[in-house]
């Protein structure tokens, strides 16, 4: 495994080729493929797209809810490269993988939503290479998400989530072959202070061969503007294993909500014969941070309006697609929104490219959802059972795993302007010492981490009450998750639920935190084309009422500062009486077409355009 998880680039010194297209691909019910030698060739096999999510493929119920071990193959020609180095670059492997070329294992990955690079110059050969990759997607509790598996009667297995979303698995992001320079850049960071008329931009940046530095090494960092000037330029010091320095930009346009200005970046890697290494980034200067109740972005309060997504589409999976975030990215502006959290896991790199570009505010959320032992967590959420987890003797080896997670997500992600915040969890128990125990280890690495220092936070549910939480005094920010109306009180109660919904609010104004809320879910299950009069459940209707009930309140607590309904789009889980076809809280069908609440968020969010100023 190498310490890169920057983005692929093309430039003078480095290359890449695209292994998508179709893999052969066999599932190994029995876990026999690595006795019976299969990283040496897959027999009866069929074809599969890579990348790709299987389940949504298939015809027949047991593929499509196929959950264990199976393998993918395919065979690639590599050019003659003289002098350079080789990686082999996956998008994301779910949930996890051990990779084998020619026949050699050269590394595995656990962590189904986060890309990992593999250093395979020394096995490569120059003409045909065989790739093999064993994949496997069982949930247990010391996986992230977390879930557990049922061995049915004829020896099959079913993927039981903790996490009201379907399993998607297989390599669902694109697999590449990087050629690069030995001596190359292989990880750089920003962090930005904002003046009057000018911005300092401080820069650090590691090559691969760091260690081994002689010092006859220069490494320069050029910023040019949208008119194609160069805005600064510096040449970089040498500091133990890294390069670093402060660019002083004037005049800058900042990055902003709904107005970027992204900057041009090049790092040239350079000795006394010229240049070795270049990469470049698309880079947006801003800054981010929690003053009292407010969430500032370049020193100005913001007021989050938007959705918690999926990475979900008809067929696709949790495939990304150029077309569905177009469509997404159309589909939010139109209703005014300007933020989204990547519930409930860090989702493909082109996601945050397209934020940038667009100018929305991401919430970067790790994929720790499911840590509360319930298959139904989300009708367990608000009923006030006790589901401990976190006292079991595997912690430990959750914690590991999720820290490992926290870190590639910061590793990868921190340079994005849009991401204003790292989510650290979704909805797990928290009213036991032991959950605090646990978080407060997850929040310390965190902040040590990120360069930016940006606000941390996590989604509590409804038993994550403001009188037993414990994991609430480790967030900048406090994003709850709430169904008043719906789960709570729903249909011909809805009256009481406005009441509880403002009880329990008041209930954390008394806390006197002296911290910004945001609201990360709220939604009813709403099935288009359904209508009553008047509004009863299931219905737009219904979903109308909801909402409007819901901002009658947040609009009396000025400590919320923003709204994240749930969900931006219908989405497919595992079946259940609980689910027609998936969660359908979507506020767009998962064909991306509105339902009648658009309009209302469409309405209410343009009148919200000027609330934080």
């Amino acid at each position: 495994m190498t310490g890169s998880l920057l983005y692929p680039r093309v430039t003078s010194s480095r290359m890449k080729l695209s292994l998508d297209g179709m893999w052969k691909f066999k599932f190994d019910e029995a876990k026999a493929g690595l006795s019976e030698g299969w990283e040496k060739g897959l027999k009866g096999y069929e074809m599969m797209p890579v990348p790709g999510s299987f389940a949504d493929l298939y015809t027949d119920k047991k593929k499509k809810n196929y959950c264990g071990d199976f393998w993918y193959e395919t065979e690639f020609v590599m050019p003659k490269v003289n002098d350079k180095k080789v990686l082999l670059r996956f998008g994301s492997v779910t949930h996890r993988g051990v990779v084998f070329l020619n026949e050699v294992k050269i590394g595995e990955h656990e962590g189904g939503f986060l890309p990992f690079v593999l250093d395979i110059t020394d096995v490569v050969k120059t003409g045909t290479n065989k790739l093999v990759v064993k994949v496997n997607n069982e949930l247990s509790e010391v996986s992230l998400p977390c879930g557990a598996v049922k061995k049915n009667r004829d020896g099959s297995l079913t993927a039981k989530p903790y996490f009201d979303f379907f399993n998607y698995s297989g390599i669902q992001r694109s697999v590449e072959l990087l050629i690069l320079p030995e001596i190359s850049v292989e990880d750089y960071e920003l962090v930005y202070e904002l003046s009057e008329s000018e911005a300092r931009v401080n820069c650090r940046v590691k090559l691969s061969c760091a260690e081994g530095d002689d010092g006859s090494l220069g490494v320069n960092i050029s910023i040019i503007d949208e008119n194609g000037k160069t805005a600064s330029e510096l040449e970089l010091t040498k500091q133990d294993n890294a390069y670093i320095g402060t660019l002083t930009v004037s005049e800058p346009k900042l990055w902003n909500v709904l107005d970027p200005h992204l900057y041009d970046m090049s790092i040239k890697v350079h000795d006394e014969k010229g240049v070795i290494d270049e990469y470049t980034d698309r880079i947006g200067i801003r800054t981010v941070s929690v003053e009292g109740t407010d969430i500032l972005i370049n020193g100005k309060p913001v007021y989050l309006k938007g959705y918690g997504k999926h990475e979900d589409f008809d067929i696709l999976g949790r495939t990304f697609n150029y077309s569905v975030a177009k469509r997404d990215f159309e589909c939010m502006k139109w209703n005014g929104a300007n933020c989204f959290r990547t519930s409930h896991y860090p989702y493909a790199d082109e996601w945050y490219q397209f934020a940038d570009e667009e100018g929305f505010l991401i919430i970067d959320e790790v994929p720790a959802v499911g840590m509360m032992r319930s298959t139904r967590n989300f009708v367990e959420a608000g009923m006030g059972h006790y589901t401990y987890f976190f006292e079991t003797p595997t912690v430990p080896e959750l914690l590991q795993n999720e820290l490992n997670q926290v870190e590639e997500m910061i590793k990868r992600d921190k340079n994005h302007p849009s991401v204003i915040a790292f989510s650290l969890f979704n909805e797990p128990e928290t009213t036991s010492e032991e959950s605090f125990e646990y978080f407060s280890r997850v929040f310390e690495r965190a902040r040590e981490l990120d360069p930016q220092k940006r606000p941390l936070t996590g989604a509590l549910e409804k038993n994550s009450s403001p009188e037993k939480c414990q994991c609430y005094p480790l967030l900048d920010f406090i994003c709850l998750n709430r169904y008043y109306g719906w789960y709570i009180s729903g249909g011909e109660d809805i009256y009481e639920a406005e009441e509880k919904f403002r009880d329990e609010l008041n209930r954390w104004k008394a806390l006197e935190t002296g911290k910004p809320f945001v609201m990360t879910e709220f939604g009813t299950d709403t099935l288009a084309g359904q209508h009553s009069l008047p509004g009863t459940m299931w219905s737009e209707e219904y979903q109308n009422e909801y909402y409007e009930m819901n901002f009658r309140v947040l609009d009396d607590y000025d400590f919320i500062k923003g709204e994240l309904v749930w969900n931006f789009a219908d989405f497919q889980t595992s079946e259940g009486i609980f689910r027609v076809g998936g969660n359908k809280k979507g506020i767009f069908t998962r064909e991306r077409q509105p339902k009648s609440s658009a309009f209302v968020l469409k309405r209410r969010w343009e009148e919200l355009k000027d609330r934080s100023k």
